[in-house]
């Protein structure tokens, strides 16, 4: 593999370990990986196997898409961002993750009809 790719693959992993507040350490005991793994991951010196790399990205809650096209823009990858968290919640929690992104767009809808209004005035 290119070594863009693994940098890419590896600074796609630190962003997101990040996000979720773990440390190298605890990402690697819940995966069950060593540390020296994640860190080789992410530095872009190891090409992860699927068993490696499937935890890995199932706890972060980040979409492969990500982690596999290094050339998206920025709103592909947040999009796939909000798809690979919602993709490691139970049924149950789906549903209360898409109650919550509805009623926040609705909220973000009405303030922005508000605000147009008030510039036509």
């Amino acid at each position: 593999m290119p070594k863009y790719k693994l940098a890419h693959l590896g600074s796609c992993i630190r962003a997101a370990r990040h996000d979720c507040k773990l440390t190298q350490q605890e990402l690697a005991d819940d995966c069950h990986v060593a540390i020296k793994t994640i860190q080789n991951i992410e530095k872009g010196q190891m090409n992860p196997s699927f068993e490696i790399l499937y935890p890995i990205v199932n706890r972060l809650g980040i979409s492969a898409n990500i982690l596999f096209n290094p050339d998206s823009t920025e709103d592909e990858e947040e999009i796939q961002h909000l798809i690979g968290k919602f993709q490691v919640c139970n049924s149950e929690d789906r549903k209360f993750m898409l109650n919550t992104v509805d009623c926040m767009v609705e909220q973000l809808l009405a303030r922005q009809s508000g605000s147009e209004t008030k510039d036509s005035e």
